[in-house]
Protein backbone atom coordinates (compact mmCIF):
# COMPACT_ATOMS: atom_id res chain seq x y z
CA UNK A 1 0.00 0.00 0.00
CA UNK A 2 3.11 2.48 0.76
CA UNK A 3 4.59 1.63 -2.19
CA UNK A 4 1.43 2.30 -4.43
CA UNK A 5 1.15 5.67 -2.66
CA UNK A 6 4.89 6.73 -3.02
CA UNK A 7 4.64 5.78 -6.99
CA UNK A 8 1.22 8.13 -7.09
CA UNK A 9 3.32 11.19 -5.88
CA UNK A 10 6.30 10.67 -7.36
CA UNK A 11 4.72 10.13 -10.81
CA UNK A 12 2.84 13.48 -9.90
CA UNK A 13 5.81 15.25 -9.33
CA UNK A 14 7.29 14.09 -12.33
CA UNK A 15 3.99 15.59 -14.46
CA UNK A 16 4.05 18.42 -12.40
CA UNK A 17 7.63 19.04 -12.53
CA UNK A 18 7.50 18.35 -16.44
CA UNK A 19 4.50 20.93 -16.91
CA UNK A 20 6.51 23.88 -15.25
CA UNK A 21 8.53 24.67 -18.34
CA UNK A 22 7.13 26.88 -20.58
CA UNK A 23 8.14 29.21 -22.77
CA UNK A 24 6.79 32.32 -23.56
CA UNK A 25 4.07 33.34 -26.04
CA UNK A 26 5.05 35.21 -28.73
CA UNK A 27 2.01 37.20 -29.90
CA UNK A 28 2.15 39.40 -33.43
CA UNK A 29 1.62 43.11 -32.97
CA UNK A 30 -1.24 42.96 -35.05
CA UNK A 31 -3.18 40.96 -31.90
CA UNK A 32 -1.62 42.86 -29.23
CA UNK A 33 -3.60 45.96 -30.25
CA UNK A 34 -6.63 43.87 -31.67
CA UNK A 35 -9.83 45.16 -30.53
CA UNK A 36 -13.07 43.20 -29.87
CA UNK A 37 -15.74 43.01 -32.19
CA UNK A 38 -18.70 42.80 -29.19
CA UNK A 39 -18.96 44.83 -25.73
CA UNK A 40 -16.60 42.32 -23.76
CA UNK A 41 -18.53 43.60 -20.71
CA UNK A 42 -22.12 42.97 -22.22
CA UNK A 43 -23.52 39.66 -19.92
CA UNK A 44 -25.06 38.12 -23.23
CA UNK A 45 -21.83 38.21 -24.64
CA UNK A 46 -20.13 36.61 -21.49
CA UNK A 47 -23.32 33.84 -21.17
CA UNK A 48 -22.01 33.00 -24.72
CA UNK A 49 -18.25 33.02 -24.31
CA UNK A 50 -19.38 30.79 -21.24
CA UNK A 51 -21.19 28.18 -23.26
CA UNK A 52 -18.30 28.25 -25.56
CA UNK A 53 -15.64 27.68 -22.36
CA UNK A 54 -17.57 24.61 -21.20
CA UNK A 55 -17.48 23.25 -24.88
CA UNK A 56 -14.10 23.86 -25.77
CA UNK A 57 -12.07 24.56 -22.80
CA UNK A 58 -13.28 23.15 -19.76
CA UNK A 59 -12.03 19.82 -20.26
CA UNK A 60 -7.92 20.94 -20.21
CA UNK A 61 -8.50 24.30 -17.80
CA UNK A 62 -11.05 23.50 -15.62
CA UNK A 63 -14.19 25.49 -14.91
CA UNK A 64 -12.65 28.54 -13.26
CA UNK A 65 -9.39 28.34 -15.54
CA UNK A 66 -7.14 27.34 -13.16
CA UNK A 67 -5.43 24.88 -15.50
CA UNK A 68 -6.73 22.02 -13.38
CA UNK A 69 -9.71 20.15 -15.62
CA UNK A 70 -9.96 16.58 -16.31
CA UNK A 71 -7.22 16.25 -18.91
CA UNK A 72 -4.41 19.03 -18.00
CA UNK A 73 -2.52 16.22 -16.32
CA UNK A 74 -1.88 14.73 -19.30
CA UNK A 75 -0.50 17.88 -20.77
CA UNK A 76 3.31 18.21 -21.52
CA UNK A 77 2.80 22.21 -19.90
CA UNK A 78 0.42 23.39 -17.74
CA UNK A 79 -3.08 24.91 -19.04
CA UNK A 80 -2.43 28.16 -16.91
CA UNK A 81 -3.84 29.81 -14.42
CA UNK A 82 -6.21 32.27 -16.36
CA UNK A 83 -7.25 33.92 -12.47
CA UNK A 84 -4.51 35.10 -12.25
CA UNK A 85 -3.33 38.84 -12.16
CA UNK A 86 -1.02 38.07 -14.41
CA UNK A 87 -3.30 36.66 -17.27
CA UNK A 88 -5.76 39.28 -16.80
CA UNK A 89 -3.07 42.26 -17.35
CA UNK A 90 -2.63 40.97 -21.03
CA UNK A 91 -4.36 42.78 -23.99
CA UNK A 92 -7.38 41.41 -25.25
CA UNK A 93 -5.35 40.70 -28.30
CA UNK A 94 -3.21 38.57 -26.38
CA UNK A 95 -5.73 36.27 -25.16
CA UNK A 96 -7.68 36.17 -28.40
CA UNK A 97 -4.45 34.70 -30.21
CA UNK A 98 -3.56 32.43 -27.77
CA UNK A 99 -7.06 31.17 -27.43
CA UNK A 100 -7.66 31.29 -30.81
CA UNK A 101 -4.95 30.56 -32.80
CA UNK A 102 -2.98 28.73 -30.10
CA UNK A 103 0.62 26.75 -30.11
CA UNK A 104 2.39 23.02 -29.32
CA UNK A 105 -0.49 21.80 -27.19
CA UNK A 106 -3.25 24.45 -27.53
CA UNK A 107 -5.10 24.05 -30.83
CA UNK A 108 -6.21 26.09 -33.20
CA UNK A 109 -9.73 27.50 -33.04
CA UNK A 110 -9.92 29.43 -35.93
CA UNK A 111 -12.49 26.53 -37.99
CA UNK A 112 -13.92 25.21 -34.10
CA UNK A 113 -15.39 28.80 -33.64
CA UNK A 114 -15.46 30.62 -36.90
CA UNK A 115 -17.99 33.45 -35.60
CA UNK A 116 -15.82 36.21 -34.68
CA UNK A 117 -18.25 37.27 -32.36
CA UNK A 118 -18.24 34.26 -30.55
CA UNK A 119 -14.69 34.00 -30.03
CA UNK A 120 -14.66 37.68 -28.85
CA UNK A 121 -17.01 36.08 -26.43
CA UNK A 122 -15.30 33.66 -25.31
CA UNK A 123 -12.32 36.57 -24.48
CA UNK A 124 -15.05 38.10 -22.83
CA UNK A 125 -15.76 34.92 -20.80
CA UNK A 126 -11.54 34.66 -19.40
CA UNK A 127 -12.00 37.81 -18.03
CA UNK A 128 -14.84 37.01 -15.67
CA UNK A 129 -12.20 34.19 -14.16
CA UNK A 130 -10.38 36.77 -11.68
CA UNK A 131 -9.63 35.57 -8.23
Amino acid sequence: MIAIVLLTFFLSMTVNAQQATTKAWEVPAKYKTMKASVNLKDAGVIAIGKELWAKHCKSCHGSKGLGDGPKAATLKTHPGDFSSATFQKQTDGDIYYKAIIGRDEMPNYEKKIPSESDRWSLVAFMRTLKK
